[in-house]
């Protein structure tokens, strides 16, 4: 195998998928981590900003008026006072900090881990199937999940520092092997 090739190999469920990265790859994975971080960031920096952001009538609403499969739990979400207050906090600041990680590459795989969360909770409420199951909201939970499983945040990020990071003579990802679930 060449210095320039890499390649891929999992097997799941008895399933074996094996694939060749080009060498351009990497930049790809940058792009994708780069293009949600920026994305997210501002949508949580334009909600902040705004001053109005105020989901209740989001969760009462939207779901049931556009059919989707959860709707009943997005009401009784909407309904909740305690847990709106949650929502009108989490969400912009969530979307700033998921922005922030994946911009500057530190905690990569947390970030997208809670941005792949949010945008699942964005398919089902935003539901709207009228062009088959796939739609933008869809294809960003797979791009969060694809910067997580690439590790991205090692590609021109803080996370290949933050791994690296010694604690008594030991790189913080030997020595802690969980934080390779948060770090990538």
């Amino acid at each position: 195998m060449s210095s320039q090739e890499v390649r891929l190999r999992s097997t799941i469920a008895g399933f074996t998928a094996e694939g060749k990265l080009h060498t351009l790859s990497v930049w790809f994975i940058l792009a994708l981590r780069l293009m949600m971080g920026l994305a997210f960031f501002q949508s949580g920096i334009d909600k902040v900003l705004s001053g109005s952001f105020d989901a209740a009538g989001y969760l009462q609403n939207a779901p049931p008026a556009n059919g989707s499969p959860a709707a009943d739990l997005f009401v009784a979400m909407g309904e909740t006072a305690w847990f709106v207050e949650f929502v009108n906090v989490a969400v912009p600041w969530g979307e700033i900090l998921i922005g922030l990680g994946l911009l500057v590459g530190a905690f990569t795989r947390l970030a997208a881990f809670w941005g792949a969360f949010l945008m699942l909770l964005f398919y089902l409420g935003n539901w709207d199937i009228s062009h088959g199951y796939i739609n933008g909201d869809f294809a960003y939970m797979l791009v969060f999940l694809s910067v997580a499983a690439f590790g991205a945040g090692r590609i021109l990020g803080l996370d290949a520092y933050i791994e690296q990071y010694e604690i008594d003579g030991q790189p913080l990802a030997e020595r802690h092997p969980w934080t390779r679930y948060i770090l990538g």
